[in-house]
């Protein structure tokens, strides 16, 4: 892809992504996942959902990669034993206690995700010690001091007005992630809902 990985554009000092082009690659990573889980005949579980899999084309329109230990769930299956881990940080607690992969354990990546894509912060950064996760760490931030962990690039680009203005927004989007990576698969919301949520704040933006 000619823009390369979603994570160069995170964590590179030479690009910066401003709010709206950060809730658009939200949304198209979504829509991917909506496609993988509910436009197949079987449903499809990515299983290493993270910025590095995710490319950008020369419009920024985002893709989902590497599919190399994606599993399909045949015959109604919601869920399946597996050995096969994802990445460190990204993949749902059941992944490691049980083994257990289903689309829930996918939400669960893509809540993280949107957890570091703005407060640009991996789930293995090195302050995140003990008890102290990346979700943890946006959990206590909530309501109030949800400025404190946004990422400060996007506070100190042109558009940081905007970013101020749109608090509220960037509170529903960190609440959203939170949902998204429940510890119990069951408690996590479905896909379809998080499309649906992050248009309407996209459709703000514009």
């Amino acid at each position: 892809m000619p823009n390369g990985s979603l994570e160069k554009w995170l964590y590179s000092h030479n690009y910066c992504l401003n709010l709206f082009q950060r809730v658009s690659i939200m949304v198209d990573v979504a829509l991917a996942l909506e496609y993988l889980h509910h436009g197949q005949s079987e449903p499809v579980v990515h299983c290493d959902l993270k910025p590095s899999n995710v490319l950008l084309d020369d419009e920024m329109i985002a893709h989902v990669g590497d599919f190399g230990i994606a599993k399909i769930l045949v015959e109604n299956k919601t869920a399946i034993q597996t050995k096969t881990l994802g990445t460190l940080g990204y993949i749902a607690p059941e992944y490691g206690s049980e083994g257990r992969v289903s689309t829930r354990g996918d939400i669960y990546s893509y809540g993280v995700m949107l957890l570091e894509m703005f407060t640009r912060k991996k789930p293995t950064d090195v302050m995140f010690v003990g008890e102290l996760s990346l979700r943890q760490w946006v959990m206590t931030s909530i309501p109030d001091k949800i400025m404190e962990v946004i990422d400060g690039n996007l506070l100190g680009i042109e558009d940081g007005r905007d970013v101020i203005a749109a608090q509220g927004d960037l509170l529903a989007i960190m609440e959203l992630g939170l949902e998204c990576s429940r510890e119990f698969p069951e408690e996590r919301v479905d896909i379809k809902e998080v499309v649906v949520k992050l248009n309407k704040i996209k459709l703000k933006l514009v």
